[in-house]
């Protein structure tokens, strides 16, 4: 969430009164009203707007700790489907930013418009069609893509399993997979796992958006009435980028 400081902490740490801020609750921001704590609050700088700051929670953070959790990425080919989600779009840049060769997975040319301009070396509609090796690998859809995936990863290379956005479960052959000498790492992934502070992290994100190095893809931006509508369009995987509620 991002907005404006309503009541400061009692105990005098963090933003006061009035101080744009973007923030990270434990449980969800989806409220006209959220408390978080100082620890999960970062402060905005005026060229870095509300809307932009609220697509840094989860996205942000997970794109940030990913590539921290990974090998060295520069100069490595790097694989991540679903890369047209919040979370790909930011991945995708910050890996390009650390010199990496990204290829990128969406499922249609629609999806796939703009990851080229955020550093992508290469876009393909499937994960059979993206050229590997690849030595780090982010996974988010499961089932075939999660098996596709793994078949191009490079010898000694990292497979980060994010989610199951298909919702089909993913069975890996590993005596196939050693029959063709590939071997390499998959682990299960969530950014909350990382122990990493939420406050640094948002404003290492603030700082590159501020700088023009990162740029939130806002997909959709609507009022606070519209959530039913919005919430919608996510689950049927409508939203390129991330969806933005605005209140008036």
């Amino acid at each position: 969430m991002a907005g404006r400081v309503l009541v400061a902490a009692a105990d005098g740490t963090g933003p006061q009164v009035g101080a744009r801020v973007v923030g990270h609750p434990p449980q969800a921001g989806w409220a006209e009203q959220v408390a978080v704590k100082t620890s999960a609050l970062a402060t905005l700088p005026d060229n870095v707007s509300a809307a932009q700051a609220a697509t840094l929670g989860v996205a942000g953070l997970t794109a940030l700790r990913l590539l921290r959790a990974a090998p060295d990425v520069t100069s490595q080919r790097v694989l991540i489907t679903g890369a047209s989600g919040g979370v790909g779009h930011f991945f995708v840049e910050l890996a390009a930013l650390r010199g990496a060769r990204v290829a990128a997975v969406a499922r249609t040319p629609g999806r796939g418009e703009g990851l080229l301009s955020r550093g992508a070396e290469a876009v393909a509609s499937s994960v059979e069609a993206a050229e590997g090796p690849f030595a780090v690998i982010v996974e988010s859809v499961s089932g075939a893509s999660l098996v596709a995936a793994a078949e191009r990863s490079a010898p000694g290379g990292t497979v980060f399993w994010i989610g199951r956005s298909s919702g089909e479960p993913a069975v890996l052959d590993f005596i196939a997979l050693a029959t063709k000498a590939i071997f390499m790492k998959i682990i299960p992934w969530s950014y909350w796992q990382t122990g990493a502070d939420d406050a640094e992290d948002l404003a290492t994100l603030v700082r590159l958006v501020a700088a023009d190095h990162l740029h939130p893809a806002i997909g959709t931006l609507a009022d606070w009435s519209e959530t039913d509508g919005v919430l919608a369009a996510l689950r049927a995987r409508g939203v390129i980028g991330s969806a933005v509620l605005t209140l008036t």
